[in-house]
């Protein structure tokens, strides 16, 4: 392994988080379309785009992983080095992670420990952990305390009433430098005792440990209402609320079925064009890239290139729905109507809905697909052609308004 960046962020994800609920561990789950660790990975990177990046994952959450760092932005991935096994604890899982940079070449000198569930530490936090770490050698964010604390003893009762002037709820990330953290997890591993959090296993091992500002805004993701919170505060930062609309017809030529949202339909006839013609995945396509003013379907694919003859439409759809997320965005919705006589579309629409929803990678209920006739009159009435019609609602971070 090798590195050339003096600061690593190794983040921690071999946890269960049985208190979330049921389903997946809480950092691979779904955030408004993208898994909480590509969140979180993001927003450390965003925040320290030079940092090497390091995950330590549970030993079962191989493809889990791959699937999540699958989402991350190209820059992010570029400094994503190979992720270290944890251990049955955060401890273990963070000495794993550590002994791991220390086979970089050369060695990091900082290293910002992280949550996978924080997905919202900012550019600020992250610059005040660093500046805390080559100042301190060892420094956690902490938040002064609102309410009164009780010490209570094993019946409930209070024996003490700590000032809470001098408390602090900690949170991640918590940096250090390079060797001292290393070193006191070396020092620290064969206590018996559990430390955890990192600043504890300084403490244990000796060092002063320097508390800097945290951030309100940075909580962890723990129960099913911290969920609902962070989607409520991911689509309040999404205010730019845009609708596109797209409308594509095709010609009935040679061929036994047709191509709709990406699921062969059989038919007498398949639709002419010069990719395979799915003229509902067209339509949504340029609804899409409406909603983003970003031109329309043949500005992206022109049919004079030659690379796209027989191409599947997936691949233009896919194109598009990942245009939206480059920006910040997600598809809310999207709403389309295939115009036909003929073939009969309801026997297929729900696995037109699936393929669409995976093409697009939103959940199913985001995408309805509709089909009427247009009672024999025009093109389609007689049969000589099928048509589509599209709507698609995105949601964009405010600054998108000023594009």
């Amino acid at each position: 392994m090798s590195s050339s960046s003096t600061i690593a962020i190794l983040t921690v994800a071999g946890g269960r988080g049985v208190r979330a609920g049921d389903g997946l561990p809480k950092q691979y789950r779904a955030l408004l379309g993208k898994s909480v660790l590509a969140r979180t990975l993001e927003a450390m990177h965003r925040a320290a785009p030079q940092a090497s990046l390091l995950v330590a994952i549970h030993a079962d959450d191989a493809e889990l992983y791959r699937g999540s760092v699958a989402e991350l932005s190209d820059s992010a991935r570029a400094q994503l080095l190979e992720p270290a096994i944890g251990g049955a604890t955060r401890q273990q899982s963070v000495r794993n992670g550590l002994e791991a940079l220390a086979t970089l070449s050369p060695a990091p000198e900082i290293v910002l420990i992280q949550d996978a569930a924080r997905p919202f530490a900012d550019p600020a936090l992250v610059a005040r952990a660093t500046e805390a770490a080559r100042a301190h050698g060892a420094a956690v964010p902490g938040l002064p305390l609102a309410d009164t604390v009780k010490q209570i003893d094993a019946e409930g009762v209070v024996i003490a009433t700590p000032d809470r002037a001098s408390l602090r709820f900690v949170q991640t990330p918590q940096s250090f430098a390079f060797p001292l953290i290393l070193a006191a997890h070396r020092k620290v591993a064969s206590g018996g005792a559990e430390l955890t959090d990192d600043g504890m296993v300084a403490e244990a091992a000796g060092h002063k440990v320097h508390v800097f500002p945290g951030d309100a805004a940075n909580f962890k993701l723990t129960t099913p209402e911290d969920f609902l919170r962070a989607q409520n505060a991911l689509l309040g930062d999404l205010s730019d609320i845009r609708t596109g609309q797209g409308y594509d017809v095709h010609a009935f030529g040679e061929g036994d079925k047709v191509w709709l949202g990406g699921v062969p339909v059989p038919h007498s006839h398949g639709l002419a064009g010069h990719s395979d013609a799915d003229v509902l995945a067209h339509a949504i396509t340029d609804a899409l890239l409406g909603a983003l003013a970003d031109g329309d379907i043949g500005k992206h694919f022109p049919p004079s290139d030659q690379q796209w003859r027989g191409a599947p439409s997936s691949i233009f759809l896919a194109f598009a729905a990942k245009r939206v997320r480059e920006r910040g965005g997600i598809i809310s919705h999207v709403d389309a109507t295939i115009v036909c006589e003929a073939p009969r579309i309801g026997p297929h629409r729900d696995a037109i809905r699936e393929s669409l929803a995976k093409i697009m990678e939103v959940d199913i209920g985001r995408v309805a697909v509709k089909a009427t006739t247009s009672e024999r009159l025009g093109f389609t009435g007689r049969q000589e052609g099928m048509a589509a019609l599209a709507l698609a609602t995105v949601r964009l971070p405010a600054i998108e308004s000023e594009r």
